[in-house]
């Protein structure tokens, strides 16, 4: 029986501004990234969304990205891989404050957006990210593209990693996520998205943009938690895997 984690990113609202269903959508998940200051979120959210997660029994990770809050951490920056090191560690630092305060313990990092675009690809930013991890504590499991160099650097250092997948997301040839920017980016079909989730799971495959299967892992999908529909979606995926006699629970479980 195939088993798989499903992720979702959360506290990203910031001061005045709410974003996200988060007390709801943890209903439906089994890990979540938690924003860390840089991309979204701010100290008093951070420590919300611990928390919710704790009484949920849903396990918890940081969600690093670039210090870009009007462009939500997507745009890429040309940033060093010791910058990328310094931020990585920086980030983990401060939810872990959070999560200690609460006797809790992180399970996973996941970068966010832009950064993690970039790592998936540019192998000396992935492994100051995978070395960021490991320093901090070796034990915590670093998420990246399923197959990307994040994940090829991680399994270099030593850590666990968990190959992740998207639901919501297309596919290139080369395993990439298609560009935001580029045209059927997303998938609004929550049945097509669903189909998707599932052939990845139980075949190990995504169909692409150009037309041709690509063979892929999925130990963790991610679904995001900012759509107009985010709590659907989430609520849809989980049932439509548990229906497939997919098992949904933590990486970590």
């Amino acid at each position: 029986m195939s088993k798989v984690d499903l992720n979702c990113d959360l506290g990203e609202s910031f001061g005045a501004y709410r974003i996200g269903n988060d007390e709801s959508i943890l209903e439906h998940v089994t890990s979540v990234n938690v924003a860390c200051g840089f991309h979204a979120g701010d100290p008093s959210v951070m420590r919300k969304t611990v928390k919710l997660a704790a009484e949920k029994k849903v396990q918890i990770g940081a969600h690093p990205g670039l210090q870009d809050l009007i462009g939500f951490g997507r745009r890429n920056m040309n940033i060093s891989p010791q910058e990328a090191y310094d931020i990585v560690v920086y980030q983990i630092g401060a939810l872990n404050g959070f999560l200690q305060a609460e006797g809790l313990s992180m399970q996973h990092v996941k970068p966010h957006g832009a950064l993690y675009n970039m790592a998936a690809k540019n192998k000396a930013l992935s492994e100051a990210i995978a070395k960021a991890v490991y320093n901090v504590n070796p034990e915590l499991i670093l998420f990246g593209l399923s197959g990307s160099e994040l994940i090829q650097a991680g399994n270099r250092i030593g850590l666990k990693t968990a190959n992740e997948v998207f639901a919501d997301r297309t596919y290139q040839l080369d395993g990439s996520l298609t560009a935001r920017t580029e045209p059927n980016a997303l998938i609004e079909n929550d049945d097509e998205a669903v189909s998707q989730v599932i052939t990845m799971v139980k075949e190990g495959k995504v169909k692409s943009q150009q037309g041709k299967d690509v063979e892929l892992q999925a130990d963790t999908i991610c679904i995001h938690g900012d759509g107009a529909h985010a709590l659907e979606f989430a609520r849809h995926v989980n049932r439509s895997l548990r229906a497939s006699e997919v098992v949904v629970k933590a990486i970590s479980k």
